[in-house]
């Protein structure tokens, strides 16, 4: 099994539980700096009971087999596979969403993927306090 190919098995099966109100989001994809990533971890060094997708053992796994997506021009393969985990991620989340998404793409998971799951999700309420459906209209106008 080449890696590319581990990847989309992790992607898929591997464990992206966290704990209710835990779930920490940022977007970086087609930014020009990874501002977002740098203040949802601070966040997370602060708020030692919550979890980017980073760091569920999906995520570490994905990690540690170097795939990180990064912000200038993520490759496409790459993309899908970290979409796969998003998915799976937003659907077993649960509570409040912390989000670090200032100026996100239209193309970025967040606003592709990961916002529209929310929605649907009827375990997640609110995203940084904020109704959910209210913090998602500036990026679905």
């Amino acid at each position: 099994m080449n890696k590319l190919e581990l990847a989309r098995q992790i992607a898929a099966t591997a464990d992206v539980s966290t704990p209710e109100s835990s779930v920490v989001l940022y977007s970086i994809s087609y930014q020009p700096t990874d501002s977002n990533k740098r203040a949802a971890l601070k966040y997370i060094a602060e708020n030692r009971n919550s979890f980017t997708l980073d760091n569920t053992i999906c995520g570490r796994q994905l990690m540690a087999l170097n795939l990180e997506t990064g912000n200038n021009n993520p490759d496409a393969e790459l993309l899908k596979i970290w979409a796969v985990a998003s998915r799976r991620f937003i659907l077993a989340a649960s509570g409040n969403i912390t989000a670090f998404v200032e100026n996100a793409d239209r193309r970025s998971t967040f606003v592709t993927v990961e916002l529209p799951l929310i929605l649907q999700n009827d375990k997640i309420k609110l995203i940084n306090g904020i109704d959910k459906f209210e913090f998602a209209h500036q990026f679905l106008q």
